[in-house]
């Protein structure tokens, strides 16, 4: 082995240099600000907790994507934290499972999957989020998405776009109205996902194929999953509730970013139970997160509680932010300067530099300016 592997990092990991590390910070400041002025509090979770309670809190979990490990001193399954909604609803579950409802909470961290997600190595991210716990209603999911939307604006996206999906569309519809072997479901829920026409009809979803085309900006396309849903009669649909709560979500939110639909959209949607979203920007491959209702598995014998919530993968932001950063003001403090003075400059905004040693060179040190009695001399 070389000598210099031992500075190496696994794949998909890396580190943040100061210019980076202070965009990060910049980006989560002024998300959780957004989130504490809605009435958010902020709570904070380990990094690690044993592998059933992060399987086992909500439906859909996939601990296949998280790292496991044996704890010595318990002996039992330990998980890194994939994804720290699940941490959240244990924390609403438990610790604050008395705190009147709806419960607003916010947090922020680092998560950690085995391999990266599509074509993208990264295997740690930032995640930034917010959860409503105790309520499912229209106007709960209308909160989220607005607060979604603001956030992201206050740390430096523009151009935000929404799309918003039933994730649970398939099961509802397989239930009653266009029914399914349940050997077929999966496969139709792929084939949907996919966009795949020809891979629906042969899974034994024909019936489905509308659903390929209510697709699009908003208007127009909740307008043909309407249509898809009423099937020529003028009789309520089986749809009809979630179509209500998406037209109610959009009349709240559409002046505030563009909106698509693509109701079969199931990317990314583990546990998420009859509405979803996911949220986008200009100048960002990709999207910057995703949210939407789901339940909370409650101690034995206790009824499952809804909720919705968002999560936030803001990484693109902050290398933008980083990137774009101008010159910092930078003020050389020379050795016996005047302490009180300095102090007045910081509590002006600038950042010093204190020369510790007579060799000390404030070009050297990044400052662009130097401290000459009172004032600060551009170099």
């Amino acid at each position: 082995m070389h000598e210099n592997d031992r500075d190496l990092l696994p794949e998909g990991l890396g580190d943040r240099l100061p210019q980076q590390a202070w965009a990060s910070q910049t980006v989560r400041r002024a998300a959780h600000d957004v989130l504490a002025s809605h009435g958010y509090a902020r709570v904070e979770t380990p990094v690690l907790e044993f592998e059933k309670a992060l399987a086992s809190r909500m439906a859909g979990v996939q601990v296949r994507r998280m790292f496991r490990f044996m704890d010595p001193v318990s002996l039992r399954m330990l998980a890194m934290r994939s994804d720290m909604t699940a941490q959240v609803a244990r924390i609403a579950a438990t610790g604050l499972s008395q705190a009147p409802r709806p419960l607003r909470l916010s947090y922020s961290g680092q998560v950690v999957t085995v391999k990266g997600d599509g074509l993208d190595p990264a295997r740690e991210r930032l995640q930034v989020g917010a959860e409503l716990i105790g309520t499912d209603s229209p106007d709960g999911a209308a909160e989220i998405v607005e607060l979604a939307i603001e956030a992201l604006r206050a740390a430096g996206a523009t151009g935000v776009s929404v799309d918003f999906t039933l994730p649970d569309l398939v099961d509802t519809l397989s239930a009653g109205a266009l029914p399914l072997p349940a050997s077929s479901i999966e496969k139709v829920r792929r084939m949907l996902d996919a966009k795949d026409a020809g891979g629906l009809v042969d899974a034994g979803g024909a019936a489905y194929l509308p659903l390929l085309y209510a697709v699009g900006p908003f208007d127009a396309a909740i307008e043909r999953l309407q249509d898809f849903d009423l099937n020529g009669t003028e009789e309520r649909g089986v749809l009809a509730s979630r179509i209500a709560g998406l037209r109610a979500i959009a009349a709240r939110v559409g002046d505030k970013a563009r909106l698509t639909l693509d109701p079969s959209e199931r990317h990314g949607f583990e546990y998420q139970s009859w509405f979803g979203f996911t949220i986008y920007a200009d100048g960002v491959s990709g999207s910057l997160g995703r949210g939407g209702t789901y339940a909370i598995l409650g101690q034995a014998g206790r009824d499952p509680e809804a909720a919705t919530g968002f999560s936030l993968y803001p990484d693109p932001l902050i290398e933008a932010l980083a990137a774009g950063a101008g010159e910092e003001r930078r003020l050389f403090l020379p050795l016996g300067h005047d302490r009180e003075v300095a102090a007045r400059q910081r509590a002006i905004g600038w950042v010093t530099v204190a020369a510790l040693a007579d060799g000390d060179e404030p070009i050297a040190l990044g400052c662009s300016h130097r401290l000459e009695g009172a004032e600060a001399v551009p170099l």
